[in-house]
């Protein structure tokens, strides 16, 4: 009976794509833009919710840019209008404390891949009262209460049970651990080059992702100098297109910046041997790329890029 959906501008693309989805079966979907630092407006958020609002969707963490939305408040609005929350926390599981009561959320997709958990197998965490009701996402035997169909894999699903179980014990650990790195990271890179920002909000975020942007440096030429280091320009999902990351542009991160912008993951396994490396090497490809670029001579001469009127020959 409710046709009304509210979700944000820099969801993960699953989000935004069920959401097309939706909007093409009558639907009408409310995207909800963020600040320069990535969060949402919570004053906002209420104005747009209807009385036909029948689902808010909002992501713990991002992954593009690792920011941490404020998903407790976001909870509480939803409890106040009595609408469900869904949360995407394929991110969150394991790195920050979740906590479905007091985030007051209806609905929470999660990953096992994330946690350093098999691959192929998630969980759907549904509340019970007051209770959820979904369709089955497929028809057939009726397993899992006839939520959703087929044969559960049990071996895949001890494993996200037992990665969920050592994540819980490590994360207090891990987190100071990987803060760390991502200092050492950034103060690294910072210290010998100009020109970087990190995107997203520096206070609400997860240590372990660092999307930074490096100025007049094309980001996948960086990407093709930066072989032994595993980073993304934007999220896998997105990664065989050459736009520049729909996250960002919704950041208000201009077209130039976006496009330079590269992903470092840093995880429990990384080491300070190769948290130096990759500094190591992105200091190196940027002064090259640099050097090759006639708009950071520009800049370096004091002309200001922007100002610049471009012809066509």
């Amino acid at each position: 009976k409710k046709r009304h959906v509210i979700t944000t501008q820099t969801e993960h693309k699953c989000v935004l794509d069920s959401c097309r989805h939706l909007q093409q079966e009558g639907f009408e979907v409310t995207y909800l833009p963020v600040g320069s630092d990535g969060l949402i407006d919570l004053d906002r958020l209420r104005k747009e919710i209807r009385p036909d609002t029948g689902l808010i969707s909002v992501m713990a963490v991002n992954n593009e840019i690792g920011v941490v939305q404020p998903v407790e408040e976001i909870g509480q609005i939803c409890k106040e209008f009595n609408v469900p929350f869904h949360t995407d926390a394929a991110q969150a599981l394991g790195k920050i404390k979740v906590d479905v009561e007091k985030w007051n959320v209806s609905l929470m997709s999660l990953s096992g891949h994330k946690i350093y958990g098999p691959k192929g197998v998630g969980a759907l965490y549904m509340r019970r009262r007051p209770r959820i009701r979904v369709e089955p996402q497929m028809n057939g035997g009726g397993q899992e209460r006839g939520i959703r169909s087929g044969t559960v894999p049990t071996p895949l699903v001890v494993g996200m049970g037992a990665a969920c179980e050592l994540a819980m014990k490590e994360m207090e650990y891990d987190e100071k651990r990987i803060k760390g790195l991502q200092e050492r990271l950034l103060n690294g890179i910072r210290e010998k080059i100009d020109g970087v920002v990190v995107n997203g909000s520096m206070d609400r975020r997860y240590v372990g992702n660092l999307n930074l942007s490096f100025a007049y440096v094309e980001g996948e030429s960086l990407l093709m100098g930066l072989k032994e280091v595993a980073v993304s320009s934007g999220s896998a999902c997105t990664s065989a297109s050459l736009e520049p990351s729909y996250v960002l542009r919704a950041l208000g991160v201009d077209e130039d910046m976006a496009h330079t912008s590269i992903r470092f993951g840093i995880g429990r396994f990384t080491t300070e041997e190769e948290i130096d490396r990759a500094v190591e090497l992105t200091v190196k490809q940027v002064e090259k790329l640099r050097e090759m670029s006639p708009l950071y001579e520009m800049v370096k001469e004091g002309i200001d890029i922007k100002q610049i009127q471009w012809a066509q020959h």
